[in-house]
């Protein structure tokens, strides 16, 4: 079992999609893997997920899997020479359609956005390096003034910085490839470009309760409703590709903090992720200000931090995963780390569940407790426990194999899949074998036990039972 909280979500890619390597990225501190379906075909991520559950068996250890959408990306068309130059200043014109653009013609496939366009929207092209702002548009021709000037390349990436776009979160790529993820029991779906909580609430009602949802907060109009948004979901990703493109770059970091406190007052794991060890898809080694990025996040609260090009397409996988996974631990040494999670005041609801989970990281700081475990159907007592950042480890124990692999993308929580005890006694036995042959803990040790009396009912969490292994 891991001896960090944080976790480590890598990226599953041409440089880690063999079976050896990804099991070698598991050993050396990957807890769960995203399949990005931006790439790939179904046949290569159905043998990711094979691979993936192949891993699970050989070393017992729960592994979420997280299946990521490409969502609505917006692309230029394609031009007569293949690229055009922007010039500073110039006015061009942008169109609907299909044909390839020219010399100050930039032809877009995307209806939504031709009717989107008002007069001060802006548009960012290729990850934010040209920029023009829309002076009028009949609803068939669009004027522009160029800002930011350069070559433009055809099928480059569009982005509006101020404007919602009358479009689902979802396209029909995303339906096909959503409803094959399922098939394949990942434990999470991944939304990408999220604007409000309808896309959310239009999500859920394809995925039901088959996966959780995890939003990707890349678009300004989501952090203006992100309450809502995170309220709809199950987890959150703070996507700063995107998001640093359409904010200024400034207000990212904030955004940052603002969604990890959120995610946490509400018990709902959070996901740091771009650009994290970037230089490291070529580099053996980080450059020192990444370094302090991924410490940032840790010390931030964030659940897990996330490996993208670094593990997909980099020359050393399994050394990013290793230095990640270093400086996670770094962080997590530091008192000032725990001062701060126990500094943060969080909101409680009127139910046992919070009442004990709120109580757990006060007691195990006075009782020097080892370890915490908690009984859980759902995992939503596990969660809650999460949350309290308690400066020990969280076992969720769980019959639920599905639980469990969710758990494992939340921090702090070591899951274990175990049937539910039959009565006390026979949870304290159970509860005193696990602890030392898979936790390391030696008898006399004090733990803490949440669960549900009786046994086996969902939402019954009424219990907190403090013991020394025997």
């Amino acid at each position: 079992m891991r001896k960090r909280f944080a976790k480590i979500l890598a990226t599953v890619g041409p440089a880690s999609r063999s079976p050896d390597i990804m099991r070698l990225l598991h050993d050396v501190g990957v807890d769960a893997f995203r399949l990005n379906f931006s790439h790939g075909s179904h046949e290569d991520h159905a043998a990711s997920v094979k691979a993936i559950r192949n891993i699970q068996k050989e070393t017992g250890n729960p592994i979420c899997i997280v299946a990521d959408m490409q969502g609505p990306k917006l692309r230029c068309g394609t031009f007569e020479n293949g690229s055009i130059d922007l010039r500073y200043g110039e006015t061009i014109e942008i169109r609907q359609g299909v044909e390839p653009g020219s010399d100050g013609l930039i032809i877009m496939p995307h209806e939504e956005l031709m009717k989107a366009m008002v007069e001060g929207t802006i548009l960012k092209f290729d990850d934010g390096k040209l920029q023009v702002t829309v002076l009028s548009n009949d609803g068939t021709s669009a004027k522009a003034r160029v800002d930011v000037p350069g070559p433009l390349s055809e099928r480059k990436g569009i982005n509006v910085v101020n404007t919602v776009l009358p479009m689902s979160a979802m396209t029909d790529k995303d339906r096909v490839d959503m409803a094959f993820a399922l098939t394949q029991d990942v434990d999470f779906i991944a939304l990408s470009f999220v604007q409000t909580s309808e896309d959310v609430r239009e999500a859920r009602a394809i995925i039901g309760d088959k996966a959780g949802i995890i939003v990707k907060i890349e678009k300004p109009s989501a952090v203006e409703d992100i309450d809502s948004i995170l309220i709809a979901a199950d987890a959150a990703m703070v996507a700063r590709g995107d998001l640093g493109v359409e904010l200024p770059l400034e207000e990212v970091p904030v955004v940052q903090r603002l969604i990890i406190r959120k995610c946490r007052a509400l018990g709902k794991p959070v996901i740091v992720a771009t650009h994290m060890l970037e230089s490291m898809i070529d580099a053996p080694t980080p450059t020192r200000a990444e370094a302090s990025d991924v410490a940032t996040a840790i010390y931030q609260g964030a659940d897990a931090v996330m490996l993208s090009a670094e593990t997909a397409v980099g020359r050393h996988p399994a050394t990013a995963v290793a230095i990640m996974d270093r400086i996670i631990s770094a962080a997590e040494r530091d008192p000032i780390l725990w001062e701060y999670f126990r500094s943060i005041k969080l909101p409680y609801e009127a139910t046992a569940e919070d009442a004990i989970s709120g109580a757990v990281s006060g007691m195990a700081t006075t009782l020097n407790a080892k370890a915490v475990l908690g009984y859980t159907l759902t995992g939503s007592t596990v969660l809650r426990i999460s949350r309290e950042r308690p400066p020990c480890s969280i076992v969720g124990l769980t019959p639920n194999a599905r639980t469990a692999s969710r758990l494992a993308l939340s921090w702090g929580v070591l899951p274990v899949v175990t049937p539910d005890p039959a009565d006390f006694d026979d949870m304290m036995g159970h509860i005193s074998d696990l602890a030392k042959s898979s936790m390391g803990l030696e008898s006399g040790d004090t733990v803490m036990v949440s669960a549900g009396v009786p046994f086996g009912v969902p939402g019954s969490t009424n219990t907190l039972n403090i013991s020394k292994i025997a």
